[in-house]
């Protein structure tokens, strides 16, 4: 499993572009964790709820780059089922230090292969920035630490 880590500044231009592959057909919420309603397993997406839910992470904070983004990409030959997708997505944010962060999970099929973006933000509850230090590094281990089992 290979994974993409972006940062960025804008929350909504993420939940948007991830909102956009919903409302296509071609994505849809595979679950959320600590946001806003009910969403898993959902083929409509609620913006208006996603904001609300990381507001408070974002209200007035001034760290740059507070948008966590990754993709997490089996191999092609790899049949995962929903659930399958949905516990690795919530064993590599429980390892990456991002387990009680609000976060989305949409599996998006818009390519030759199924894959999960994932959606956070790297401020805790009382406006500290998460550890970022080796993140890609501590990525690679999480993925083949959960490839392995």
């Amino acid at each position: 499993m290979v994974g993409r880590i972006t940062k960025g500044a804008s929350i909504r231009g993420v939940l948007e572009y991830n909102a956009g592959k919903v409302l296509n057909g071609e994505a849809f919420v595979l679950y959320g964790n600590l946001v806003l309603g009910d969403c898993e397993q959902s083929d409509t997406f609620d913006m208006r709820r996603a904001l609300l839910s990381f507001q408070p992470y974002l209200d007035t904070r001034k760290i740059k780059d507070p948008v966590f983004h990754v993709s997490l990409n089996p191999a092609i030959t790899d049949c995962l089922t929903d659930a399958q997708l949905a516990e690795i997505a919530r064993e590599y944010m429980e390892r990456m230090g991002f387990g009680d962060q609000p976060y989305y999970v949409f599996k998006h099929r818009d390519i030759d292969r199924e894959h999960i973006h994932i959606v956070s933000v790297r401020i805790d509850e009382y406006g500290r920035k998460l550890d970022h230090n080796f993140e890609r590094r501590r990525s690679v281990d999480a993925l083949q630490s959960i490839e392995r089992r």
